[in-house]
């Protein structure tokens, strides 16, 4: 869900960069050192999962993972998305620097949403809860990434308009499988490491 460079006004990309430093800021002021093994991993896996893309206008499809990503760090999501898509669009030219700003508060905030949303309910006892609020995580935080995207094109002008409508669409596959890969991940720290869910909420929070 990338957002290329020079497709963006002005007023987007400063909008979006004051949004990115103070998400940015928030999570490195709650990421403590022993963390940092955690927040590399996840930022390693949306690095890999969102390589693999289909172009949709000025945009693209992948897997974003940013719904287990913020529910797992919370704000720290923000600097784990930064380190991600700034190697992408060093190495290879994904997005870019001048849009960097901008796609990271499409991929961390929804993250940082779903993790205020969900956060709590995954640990619920009912097996059923945890899983259906582990799906709706994935599938919202996507959901959300598509909206903000949008949200920037329509702002933009008002050509955008139409392809801001097509990313939503061309997603919903996307939101569908992050739902089902979220539900996984919770159901396997649940069994095998469930403070990675119950502990960090209370840290991050």
């Amino acid at each position: 869900m990338h957002i290329s460079e020079g497709v963006l006004s002005a007023p987007v990309l400063i909008t979006g960069t004051a949004l990115a430093v103070a998400g940015i800021s928030l999570g490195l002021k709650r990421m403590d050192y022993d963390r940092i093994p955690q927040v590399a991993v996840l930022s390693s896996a949306f690095f890999v999962a969102s390589l693999i893309h289909v172009p949709v206008g000025p945009s693209s499809v992948h897997l974003i993972l940013n719904g287990i990503n913020g529910l797992l760090l919370g704000w720290v999501c923000f600097p784990s998305m930064l380190v991600a898509l700034a190697l992408q669009a060093i190495l290879f030219q994904f997005g870019g620097i001048t849009v960097l700003g901008v796609n990271t508060v499409t991929m961390a905030l929804p993250g940082v949403i779903c993790y205020y949303l969900f956060g709590r309910l995954v640990n619920q006892e009912s097996r059923f809860l945890s899983s259906a609020s582990g799906f709706a995580c994935g599938f919202l935080s996507v959901l959300l990434s598509g909206i903000l995207v949008a949200i920037s094109l329509a702002f933009t002008g008002k050509s955008f308009l139409s392809v801001a409508k097509l990313i939503i669409l061309a997603h919903v596959p996307v939101m569908i499988a992050e739902g089902v890969i979220t539900l996984f991940c919770v159901a396997f720290l649940k069994r095998v490491k469930p403070e990675m869910l119950g502990g960090v909420y209370g840290k991050a929070s």
